[in-house]
């Protein structure tokens, strides 16, 4: 399923929410929405889900306005969880997956695998409030692909959730791509984001600033990022000529460069200084890129006449 947004456009009194936003999902493909929180993602995803309409432009389906069938060909995992708290997990799996036209014996049938891969197969005859918050957002993400959806639409799906529970949610998306889905999901983790996405969308302030394949928006910024390791006190480092930004963690520095730095003449006063365990020149990471375009004004964006904005 290919999904096309066409300048869509959502305010909220005097407030624009999303300003004239285009994207285009390819088929088969795993396409992260990023940015801050309150930049607009949520809002963009209920659109494309019709739960809010755009005061302008168009959601495409396959090039076409979505259908009565749309919503049943989706699964959607929102932002804001929600079950059947008095259901038990076989329960709610089966109304959900009725729901979307789904037969209850295939629903039944299919869920058990499911239970088993995301460890709540001891949990089926359970009440929904009898789980924890982790286990009940597991459980969600069962009923999104449950009904085999030709598009997955994740709003924060990592949000909540211990570093192994990630990790597994992160192999069955590399998995349903493989199957040939497409998944549109948002998040602000970025670490997350560069290891799964093919495409990324970044939103700032209602404004597209970045769009396209992840190995691309990243050529754009060059090779002007230093990964550092070090011993010793690297106070002086952002002080350097050529460094325009510091990333710290205890010993380990992410060096962000201006145009036409010296990367070796930074090496130079380094040594004898600090000892340099790690000194590594490479293309910035997607966490560096979301942090600088961050901070951009949205009064430094400029039309963009295929629609969204740029700096």
């Amino acid at each position: 399923m290919q999904l096309r947004l066409d300048r869509i456009r959502k305010e909220y009194g005097d407030k624009v929410a999303v300003n004239d936003l285009s994207l285009e999902v390819p088929e088969g493909v795993i396409y992260g929405v990023i940015g801050p929180n309150g930049a607009g993602k949520t809002t963009t995803i209920r659109m494309i889900m019709n739960i809010t309409a755009p005061d302008s432009g168009r959601v495409l389906i396959d090039g076409r306005p979505p259908d009565g069938s749309f919503l049943n060909r989706v699964g959607y995992l929102p932002e804001e969880r929600g079950l059947y708290k008095k259901m038990t997990v076989s329960e709610v799996l089966t109304y959900l997956a009725e729901l979307k036209g789904y037969p209850a014996s295939k629903a039944r049938a299919d869920m058990v695998p499911w239970l088993e891969r995301v460890n709540l197969a001891e949990y089926q005859n359970s009440k929904v409030e009898e789980l924890s918050k982790g286990m009940a957002q597991k459980l969600q993400f069962v009923s999104t692909i449950l009904h085999q959806p030709d598009l997955l639409i994740l709003d924060e799906i990592f949000s909540g959730l211990d570093p192994l529970n990630m990790e597994l949610l992160k192999d069955i998306m590399m998995e349903q791509k493989r199957a040939g889905r497409t998944i549109l999901f948002s998040t602000h983790v970025m670490e997350q984001a560069e290891k799964l996405c093919d495409h990324v969308c970044m939103i700032a302030s209602g404004n597209k600033v970045i769009d396209g394949r992840l190995g691309d928006v990243k050529a754009q910024f060059g090779r002007n990022c230093i990964h550092l390791e070090i011993e010793g006190d690297g106070g002086f480092i952002r002080a350097l000529p050529g460094v325009k930004d510091v990333l710290e963690f205890n010993n380990y520095q992410e060096l962000a460069l201006e145009d036409g730095a010296d990367s070796q003449a930074i090496l130079r006063e380094l040594v004898g200084r600090v000892k340099v365990l790690r000194f590594d020149v490479i293309e910035p990471s997607l966490y560096d890129i979301f942090i600088d375009m961050a901070r951009i004004d949205p009064s430094q964006l400029v039309a963009d006449p295929e629609g969204g904005s740029h700096v």
